[in-house]
């Protein structure tokens, strides 16, 4: 099957008026290179504290953990089962991650025009080098290419958190371990914090946790 290239407008996040387009553009150029500040986030950091971590499959990685996903697929009458979502009741879902793949992949025109389609063609373009469009046809190879990625030293957690020059990272994690909160990097003590909603469970506490932890 011929596979579609990616085509993505450099200025696709900016207004399509001519004018402030402009305007967009000159103010991302001169802040691009800066480090990243990110507030809110929902990635565990025990993946960056500990250097031997890895983001386990392109499924583990791309699809279980964003519920923006498997939403979206299930509000399109996709079963959670068959995207590996576990069950409270301990039944039991699918866990092949090719199979899971395959089926996000026979799904992905649904992501069209949506925030979460604009975030992962990008993911997939400039993070992983894919350089077709995710369908029914391309999906095992891409697949394999992401797989190739996240074997090797370059796409380790640690690896992309100073790829992407990130200064500090929030998350949103109840479990997450008061000692996980600080971590050495290039030199530097990379600060996590949590962060949530008012209502979340535990939060106050954690948040009080993590000001007393020292780095790791």
């Amino acid at each position: 099957m011929k596979s579609t290239p990616w085509h993505q407008d450099p200025d696709r996040y900016f207004d399509p008026d001519p004018t402030q387009r402009k305007i967009a553009r000159e103010l991302y150029e001169t802040i691009k290179e800066l480090p990243l500040i990110c507030p809110h986030g929902h990635v565990d950091p025990g993946l960056f504290s500990h250097p031997e971590a890895t983001f386990g499959t392109s499924v583990d990685l791309l699809i279980t953990p964003d519920h923006y996903i498997f939403r979206m697929l299930y509000s399109q009458g996709i079963a959670l089962e068959a995207l590996g979502i576990p069950r409270k009741d301990g039944q039991v879902v699918e866990q092949d991650p090719r199979k899971i793949w395959q089926t996000f992949a026979d799904h992905f025109y649904l992501f069209r025009g949506t925030p979460s389609g604009m975030w992962l063609a990008q993911e997939l373009s400039e993070v992983f080098d894919v350089q077709q469009k995710l369908s029914t046809g391309s999906a095992q190879e891409i697949y394999d290419q992401i797989e190739a990625k996240l074997a090797s030293p370059e796409f380790t957690p640690r690896a992309l958190y100073e790829r992407f020059n990130i200064e500090v990272c929030g998350y949103q994690s109840v479990g997450a371990a008061p000692g996980d909160s600080c971590f050495r990097l290039a030199g530097r003590y990379s600060p996590h914090f949590p962060t949530g909603r008012a209502d979340q469970p535990g939060y106050p506490r954690l948040a009080r946790a993590d000001r007393k932890a020292g780095p790791s």
